[in-house]
């Protein structure tokens, strides 16, 4: 399964945090199994995301990608700078990841 097919079935069957602020709250409360940043996210986001997933020790992944193109890969039509994968539901994305 390639990663932007894990991304969607994980969005469309599983419980995805969509965006910096709620991914960074999920975070700091440990929550979450893996988190997808768009390459193109500002460099302050990116700092505080990988600075609460080394404390949570929550697996991060850089999606080869811009945010306008994680956001249509999550099928939204809005930028997705972060997004957090607390339960994936029907994709393997974890396993992918892994």
């Amino acid at each position: 399964m390639d990663v932007d097919r894990g991304i969607r079935v994980a969005v469309d069957t599983g419980d995805v945090t969509l965006g910096s602020e709620k991914s960074i709250q999920s975070l700091k409360l440990g929550k979450g199994q893996l988190v997808i940043v768009a390459e193109n996210s500002p460099k302050n986001i990116l700092e505080d995301v990988k600075y609460y997933c080394k404390l949570s020790d929550i697996p991060f992944y850089t999606y080869k990608g811009t945010s306008v193109e994680l956001g249509s890969v999550c099928g939204k039509p809005f930028t997705v700078a972060t997004l957090v994968i607390n339960d994936p539901g029907d994709s393997t994305i974890l396993e992918t990841m892994g």
